[in-house]
């Protein structure tokens, strides 16, 4: 006997049946439900060729639905699928209201993931799969509540993008990232800019610390075993050259 269908069993000649600790029996005598509500689990004794009786299974089922082509909000066709679980909340509903709760609920999944999906962006699929997940959660939830079916969770589990839209997405990330090295770059740049002008401002106000600055300038080159040496001069004594 299937976890997700509803089977109908007939019994001639048997006046006792078992249900397991996981299962309800709705009980029909004459095409009417029984008062007292669904046996089990355990024992329970029927009428040969009076009663027929429904085996519910009440475990948390989990079914995946088959990936859906959705056209988001902004025109861009997507594959997704999804994980839905739920399980059996009133066994008389589940077998009197629906006659195959199992077969619409998956129907009425699918339906609702391209609904949602439909009245989303592309970027607010790909960033809000949880946000997603509680709306479909809700929407299944409200829909199979005269089922007697509870929808426990719901969860995205693949989105898809055609080959060029995710060449198209990669070159963008790749020039958003080179202009943000550019910016911080230019950042840095400007940075410097203002301390080596603070530096030359303290330097300006003493001579001394400029000769200082000459000779530690020459001992780094020194340090590195350099053959050549060069020695800034001063543009105030070329410009006298260039008057004379």
């Amino acid at each position: 006997m299937s976890d997700l269908t509803l089977n109908l069993v007939h019994k001639f000649g048997v006046g006792n049946q078992i249900v397991q600790e996981y299962e309800r029996a709705v009980i029909f005598r004459l095409g009417r439900v029984r008062e007292g509500g669904p046996r089990g689990p355990g024992l329970f004794f029927i009428l040969p060729c009076i009663d027929d009786y429904a085996k519910v299974d009440l475990r948390t089922v989990s079914f995946d639905v088959p990936p859906q082509e959705v056209m988001s909000k902004d025109s861009v066709t997507l594959h997704v699928d999804a994980v839905v679980y739920y399980r059996v909340d009133s066994p008389v509903m589940a077998t009197n209201n629906v006659s195959n709760y199992s077969h619409c609920k998956r129907l009425l999944a699918a339906t609702t993931l391209r609904n949602v999906l439909g009245t989303r962006n592309l970027a607010e699929i790909l960033s809000e799969r949880e946000s997603i997940s509680h709306a479909m959660q809700a929407n299944l939830d409200h829909a199979t509540e005269p089922w007697g079916v509870k929808v426990e969770r719901v969860e995205i589990k693949d989105v898809r993008l055609p080959q060029q839209l995710q060449r198209a997405m990669a070159a963008e990330a790749e020039a958003t990232r080179e202009g943000r090295a550019k910016v911080i770059a230019a950042e840095a740049e400007m940075k410097a800019s203002r301390a080596l002008k603070e530096a030359a401002d303290v330097i300006v106000e003493s001579p001394a610390a400029l000769q200082l600055r000459y000779l530690q300038t020459l001992n780094s080159i020194s340090q590195e075993k350099n053959s050549t040496i060069i020695f800034p001069i001063p543009v105030d004594i070329i410009s006298t050259f260039m008057k004379k």
